[in-house]
């Protein structure tokens, strides 16, 4: 199974989530089976999100996309996000 971790930090959640669930079909369009939402404990726009994804290539096709880029911009993402991808052994 493949996993995308991201952590980012937004300048309002309600903001981000608003972009973020205007987003869904074109996630899962791109291969996204799955997700997660957190929050890094005490810092409440500081976001952690895991998804599940149908292929190492979906994945990093969808990360690189000028959609997800123009899109991140209207939610309110402050800074880069710190991106892993990585497959479940167990």
């Amino acid at each position: 199974m493949i996993r995308v971790f991201v952590r980012h930090k937004v300048q309002n959640y309600a903001r981000w989530r608003a972009a973020f669930d205007d987003f869904k079909k074109t996630r899962k369009a791109g291969g996204e089976k799955s997700f997660k939402i957190g929050r890094v404990a005490g810092q409440p726009n500081n976001l952690c999100l895991l998804f599940t994804w149908d292929s190492v290539t979906n994945a990093k096709a969808f990360i690189r996309s000028k959609e997800l880029k123009a899109k991140m911009q209207e939610g309110g993402v402050r800074e880069k996000p710190e991106i892993h991808i990585f497959e479940d052994k167990g």
